[in-house]
């Protein structure tokens, strides 16, 4: 099936057996809020602020500078390594700065970024189309994905070109294209489906054929019907499309490769280990638009929502300031609300409104400041692990995270920890149980930085040495040639050795005599 074969299909449909997750939430989405209005696009903002890290991985590195002019999709930060991908300028104008501003990171407050005033005229750089996806190598097709900066847009961040890149490594039964939207308020994805079903569709087509997966499934919860009803219109018998129930935290990726097809991964391990790579439904769009059109990611759609005058979805620049977001949709500061990045169970707060959309980012919520309870004992109610999703013992993590006993965090599996917050919003003593999960986390990950650093520094000392010894025998070589050759001592490394240890020797103590002589000499 190639590019223009993206009309509507026969629709035939497979009755999948689906299954359930340990655990989890049902309760209001407030999804109503955004999900009846169409998105619009954003105004061009005054400036685009660019973080140079947008993914899980390693930060871009700048290719232009202060002063240079660029268009809209040009490369302007390349990836520096396998787990990196580029950054490209989301409109055209004048890169008027390359430095530290702050990032929607949870453990840092401020990152490099390329700053880059619009000069209004949207002027696009060369960008060039794949005739037939179908008739180029899987390989190459990655290449194109990687090369348009495609992470996960789904909130995770991971680059897309690793996951892709395992469909040649490891054999892939099974694609998932994820439009599972679990966490309350947030409604992108949905709007993404409605309005452009024919990218997603698409664009899950073209991922399966750069990992080769054997079967390929999209998958969106019960309460998106008209999200489903547009994605049927588009899809033959090559994927199968499904609606998987609503509750949290079923957009999960172990929990909905749980739901679809009834295996677990294994603690530690990937989806591919059990051959099944999963994305996000805006990546899959994401990866139409990059194949067909040659266009890098350089917007996305985001749900502006709660206290603010008009919620509904943006399709937004990347690199907009989030306050910018937020005067579109009427909003107006206020000292009693906070600002949330992400959904209300998994997001992060933010009290620098300025700064910027990146491509994680799915949604700007606006809440009122409640009072935080008071954190109470532990009454060992079990209620966590009753709801918790990868059936850990939260109650076990707690108190060893508090405690910092590390090692005990981690072999309660503190990792395998996806951070939903289920267990936080059942706790009756109001606990933080996340934020000291996090805390573990952190603490485990410096020590391991320490411990790496410490080990390569003892590796490249234990290098340095080998290599003086080596450079000395080097130095010794040319008197073991003078051996006449009749006597055959070159055919033989044991004579060589020996020779070579004797000359060390010999070298040896005659730096020790002349010491000696020297101390003699002073002495009178």
């Amino acid at each position: 099936m190639g590019l223009d074969q993206t009309k509507p299909g026969m629709n035939t449909q497979v009755t999948r057996q689906l299954h359930n997750f340990h655990g989890g939430l049902v309760f209001e989405t407030y999804k109503d809020i955004t999900s009846k209005i169409v998105a619009i696009q954003h105004p061009l903002p005054q400036k685009i602020i660019l973080p140079l890290r947008q993914h899980i991985g390693i930060p871009a590195v700048p290719v232009v500078k202060i002063g240079d002019y660029v268009l809209k999709g040009q490369l302007i930060a390349r990836a520096d390594g396998y787990v990196s991908i580029p950054l490209h300028a989301s409109t055209s104008g004048k890169v008027i700065d390359i430095g530290d501003y702050p990032v929607p990171h949870a453990g840092k407050a401020v990152a490099t970024c390329i700053v880059i005033k619009p000069d209004g005229e949207e002027r696009w750089a060369d960008i060039e189309p794949t005739e037939n996806f179908l008739s180029i190598d899987p390989k190459q097709l990655q290449e194109i994905i990687r090369s348009s900066g495609i992470a996960g847009l789904g909130g995770a961040g991971f680059p897309a070109h690793v996951k892709l890149n395992e469909g040649v490594v490891n054999v892939v039964d099974t694609l998932i294209i994820n439009g599972v939207e679990c966490e309350p308020y947030i409604t992108c994805d949905d709007r993404l489906i409605r309005e452009k079903a024919h990218y997603v569709v698409a664009g899950t087509r073209m991922i399966r054929h750069a990992v080769q997966a054997r079967q390929c499934v999209i998958a969106v919860e019960e309460d998106m019907p008209e999200a489903y009803a547009a994605l049927a219109q588009w899809i033959d018998d090559d994927i199968e499309l499904i609606k998987v129930p609503t509750r949290y935290p079923s957009g999960g990726e172990k929990q909905l490769i749980q739901v679809i097809t009834g295996k677990e991964v294994p603690s530690g391990g990937l989806a591919i280990h059990i051959g099944i790579v999963m994305h996000n439904v805006a990546t899959a769009a994401a990866v139409y638009r990059a194949v067909t059109r040659g266009e890098p990611v350089i917007s996305r759609y985001v749900t502006i929502t709660g206290k603010v005058g008009t919620p509904r979805n943006l399709q937004v620049l990347l690199g907009t300031p989030v306050s910018d977001c937020l005067r579109a949709c009427g909003y107006e500061h206020n000292e009693n609300h906070r600002v949330i990045m992400g959904g209300p169970m998994m997001g992060i707060h933010i009290n620098n409104p300025d700064i910027p959309v990146i491509k994680t980012t799915n949604c700007i919520l606006v809440k009122e400041i409640q009072p935080i309870p008071a954190e109470m004992p532990c009454i060992r109610c079990g209620n966590c692990v009753d709801v918790c999703p990868i059936k850990l013992l939260p109650q076990q993590l707690y108190w060893h995270a508090r405690s910092e006993n590390l090692e005990e965090t981690k072999k309660f599996h503190i990792f395998d920890c996806i951070e939903c917050g289920c267990c936080s919003y059942v706790c009756p003593s109001h606990i933080p149980l996340v934020q000291y999960y996090r805390y573990a986390k952190t603490r485990i990950a410096a020590e391991e930085r320490k411990r790496e650093g410490a080990d390569h520094a003892r590796q490249r000392f234990m290098q340095r040495q080998h290599r003086l010894e080596e450079e000395a025998q080097e130095k010794l070589l040319p008197q073991v040639s003078t051996i006449s050759e009749s006597d055959s001592l070159i055919a033989d490394p044991d004579i060589i050795k020996s020779y070579i240890e004797a000359a060390v020797a010999r070298t040896r103590d005659k730096r020790h005599q002349s010491r000696i002589t020297d101390l003699e000499d002073k002495d009178g």
